[in-house]
Order: C-alpha cells, then sequence, then structure tokens
C-alpha cells in the first residue's frame, strides 16, 4: 500500500490506541484482505377498529409485565422460553448488534444490505419509535399488526408455562424477544439481524450464537446497570461474541478495545477493526445525505450514497458494510468485495426514522432521538454539517434516568433557545426539574418551559419563524426516542 492511500489516513486517524494492545491482539487472527430492499416508515395505527382493539389489548398485557428498565439480570427465563418452543433461534443464521449508539441504524444498514442481496431477513431492534410492531421487521418492513398479534397468541400458552416456573414472570422485552424469535423462525428468515436491549451478557437477545457480532462504539449509558466506565460497560457487551465468531469493531477507546479483544482471544473470534481492517476513507455533504468512499474488508467501495446526515452515520455504515462482508466470508474465505452496484442501492434506500429526520419545513423541523451526551455530541456535530440554520431551536424531552446534564452541554453550543418538556412516559423527567438544569447550562434567558409536547413544539415552531420566513430558522425535537416518537405523530408522520 503506497503512503498516498487514502485508507493511511484512517490509520493515521486511530488515535488513543495503545501499543500495548499488540500483546492482546497477538492472539486473535485479524481480517483483512488484498484486494437493499426498500424499507418500510414507522407503521400507524391499524386501520381496522377491530385489529386496532385486538393489538391494544395485547400491548394491556405486555405493559403489566416487567419493563425494559426493570431487569433482573439472567438469561435464564428466556432460555426456559426458547426450550419449549423448540429453540427457534437456533434456525437460523444471526448477526447480534451491541454498542451504546448506533445500534438500529446499523441494524437497517446490515438488513438493507443482506436484503440487497436476495436474502430473506428478519430484525429486532428496541425501543420502537411510534409502534410496538416496529421491533419485529421481516423483509425490511414491520410486521403487520395482524401478524404480531398472531404470533403473541400463538406463544401466549408457552410464556404462561414459563411465568409459572420462574420465580419472576418472563419481562416485557423477554417476551417480545421470544416473539420475534418465533416469527422469525415461522417466516422463514435466511437470517437475523439482532439488537440488544441493554449490555449483552445477560441480555434476553443473548441466547442466539450469531456467526457475526458488532460493537458499535461504547459510551458511558445505563451506567446503574452497565458499569461506571467504558471498560465495565463493554465487559458486559462482550458477551455477544461467541466461539468462532467474527467481531466487527468500531472505533473505541482503548480501555474498551482492550477488553473487547481479550474476549476475543478467549473465545478465538476473529476481529476487524474500523481504522484499520476498514472504515471510512472520505465522505462529503450531500443533497439529503452524504457521498461516502468506504473501504471494506474486500477493498474499496467508491460513491456510496447515504441518505442520513451526519460523521456517526457514516461510521455506521463502515460497520454495517463490514458486519455483511463479514457474514458472506469477504476477508476469510473469499477475497473479492461484494457486488458494487448492489451495495450502493442498499444504502440508497436505507432509512432511519427518529434519527436527524426532517418532517416539516418553514421552518424546519428535525428529530434525533439522542438521550445520553454522546449520541447529543454527534448529532450537534451533524446539524452544523448539514443544516444551515441561523436559529435553532430545541425541544427537550428527557427521562429522569439519564444523563440529562451531558446531553444539555451537548446542545447548548447550538441552541438558540430550549423549549424544555415532557413526553407521557412513567419515565420521563418532570419538566420544571429539567428547566431547572436546563436554566444553569443556557441562562434563564435561553430557557422556556412548556410541560405539554403539544404546546412545546407551537412555542418552538413560533420563536423559530421570528427569524422570517427566509432567515433559516429551524427545530430540533430530541433528547428520548418517546418524545421524538409523539413529535412524530404531533407533526402528521403517523
Amino acid at each position: 500500500m503506497s503512503e498516498s492511500d487514502p485508507f493511511d489516513e484512517i490509520v493515521g486517524a486511530e488515535t488513543e490506541r495503545d501499543p500495548d494492545l499488540a500483546v492482546i491482539e497477538a492472539g486473535s487472527r485479524t481480517l483483512r484482505t488484498q484486494g437493499g430492499q426498500p424499507q418500510a416508515d414507522v407503521p400507524a395505527r391499524p386501520e381496522d377498529p377491530e385489529v386496532d382493539k385486538a393489538l391494544r389489548e395485547v400491548e394491556t398485557e405486555l405493559a403489566t409485565r416487567w419493563g425494559e428498565t426493570k431487569l433482573e439480570p439472567s438469561v435464564a427465563r428466556i432460555a426456559a422460553l426458547m426450550d419449549v418452543l423448540g429453540e427457534p433461534q437456533r434456525s437460523y443464521p444471526s448477526i447480534h448488534i451491541t454498542g451504546t449508539n448506533g445500534k438500529t441504524s446499523t441494524a437497517r444498514m446490515i438488513e438493507a444490505l443482506l436484503g440487497a442481496f436476495d436474502l430473506r431477513t428478519g430484525r429486532y431492534t428496541s425501543p420502537h419509535v411510534q409502534s410496538i410492531t416496529e421491533r419485529i421487521s421481516l423483509d425490511g418492513a414491520p410486521i403487520s399488526a395482524e401478524r404480531f398479534i398472531e404470533t403473541y397468541e400463538d406463544i401466549k400458552p408457552y410464556i404462561e408455562m414459563v411465568d409459572a416456573q420462574q420465580e419472576f414472570r418472563l419481562s416485557f422485552f423477554e417476551v417480545l424477544t421470544g416473539m420475534a424469535y418465533a416469527a422469525f423462525a415461522d417466516a422463514p428468515v435466511d437470517v437475523a439481524v439482532v439488537e440488544v436491549g441493554m449490555g449483552g451478557s445477560w441480555d434476553a437477545t443473548n441466547v442466539i450464537d450469531a456467526d457475526v457480532a458488532v460493537v458499535t462504539p461504547i459510551d458511558l449509558d445505563h451506567t446503574d446497570r452497565l458499569g461506571e466506565t467504558p471498560a465495565e460497560i463493554a465487559e458486559e457487551k462482550a458477551g455477544v461474541i461467541k466461539q468462532d465468531a467474527t467481531v466487527i469493531m468500531a472505533q473505541q477507546s482503548v480501555d474498551a478495545a482492550q477488553v473487547l479483544l481479550k474476549k476475543a482471544v478467549e473465545v478465538d473470534a476473529t476481529v476487524a477493526r474500523e481504522g484499520l481492517e476498514f472504515g471510512v476513507v472520505s465522505r462529503q455533504v450531500a443533497v439529503g445525505g452524504q457521498l461516502l468512499n468506504l473501504r471494506g474488508l474486500g477493498g474499496e467501495y467508491p460513491e456510496v450514497y447515504l441518505p442520513l446526515y451526519g460523521a456517526h452515520q457514516a461510521h455506521n455504515a463502515a460497520v454495517a458494510l463490514a458486519a455483511v462482508e463479514a457474514f458472506f466470508g469477504v476477508g476469510a474465505e473469499r477475497a473479492d468485495p461484494l457486488y458494487i452496484d448492489t451495495v450502493r442501492k442498499a444504502f440508497a434506500a436505507v432509512t432511519s426514522p427518529g434519527r436527524l429526520e426532517v418532517v416539516r419545513s418553514s421552518p424546519t423541523v428535525v428529530l434525533d432521538a439522542a438521550h445520553n451526551p454522546a449520541g447529543a455530541r454527534a448529532t450537534a456535530e451533524a446539524v452544523g454539517e448539514a443544516f444551515d440554520f441561523s436559529r435553532l431551536i430545541g425541544v427537550v424531552g428527557a427521562s429522569g434516568d439519564k444523563n440529562v446534564r451531558g446531553l444539555l452541554e451537548a446542545f447548548e453550543p447550538i441552541f438558540a433557545e430550549v423549549v424544555v418538556t415532557q413526553n407521557s412516559s412513567h419515565r420521563a423527567m418532570d419538566a420544571d426539574e429539567l428547566a431547572a438544569i436546563a436554566v444553569e447550562v443556557f441562562g434563564e434567558d435561553r430557557v422556556q418551559v412548556e410541560p405539554r409536547l403539544p404546546d412545546a413544539l407551537e412555542a418552538a415552531i413560533t420563536l423559530a419563524e421570528e427569524e422570517g420566513e427566509f432567515a433559516g430558522g429551524g427545530v430540533l425535537v430530541t433528547g428520548s426516542v418517546i418524545t421524538v416518537g409523539e413529535a412524530r405523530v404531533l407533526l402528521g408522520r403517523g
């Protein structure tokens, strides 16, 4: 490789890499070669009143179970459910995705690529933006409400059987995971793309033995459950790395990378690292997204259009591409890259609702589900790059268990003013409590409080319009997936 090769710049950009990592990496093989399907938007409520009623009944039953933030760290219950269902999760290969940010977008990209190569896909992601049916997708689209209801009714007797045998009933997330694995087996799918709910080792999804494990960037989130440092969190997330698997690792801090690589050595997993074996060679802003030159495990993939904004999505694309290459054996059994026209077609069709999604113009209203400081920093950088706002108003509704101060501090440089609000979730931080923190970050003159989300949206749009029709004012709604989902409905996208 010549010194002028642009991929050298990727390697050069790998700052914070500790030479001692070489000791760990020496025991781990690495991948290096020499050499979509359309996705549906977020579904609305069923139009058929009877179907809508039945779906609400299922949602009500699921709501009686432990929510996604109440956990008893164990896979015993989900393993018991898989056992009585006949181990449906073992009837297809899987790609398992963990990390802190970017999991859902990466999963959707992987799904699009696999579908473009004529594989039938199942995708399981969380949380949902608007409809619970979003969590389980077949062939790039959420399953229908009718199929969701049917799947639940089919496995309900087995759920009740496991409930009776266990100390604790199956949780909301465990039931949905069981439904997803059953639906994928019933379809049947050629490959499942599975996003962890939280962590890795004891996450309910971790009853699969994935051929490819993907680790998106690890940062601080759910610290009460996963640990207070990147290394501690990585220890838990490394649980998705199975014997002889291939690990596709996004750029990580040294501490997190050491943990992940150590686990890879222990289970004789093959590792491909962003910035070394694959990465983003170059990127430039384009209308509606960005144009990428990617280096995969099998070589170069030039002029790939991605209709998503931000450097973080470009890195997600590189990770997704490497994961699909690994799934097809590129870099191991075969050295040639994937067919470039198919890769371009797949990426051009990718959507990721609620991730820097423009839902209105005049003024422009953008939705983004950033809910932790790392995600907020990536979003703030992307907004500055992709949009030319003369004055940006923030609408923030966050969950009480998040690092809200860190989130607000990340957005402070780009928000002229912020309207604080709260969503309908029981986890939502009280608007007045959120306002008190916002005043400390922004100053009293830049903070407005509107407890009701519809009022907050109206207030923010009014503030943005003060700039004039052609002045470039905008609104960014953020802080929580739930806030974004509710705003999406209010703004006519559902």
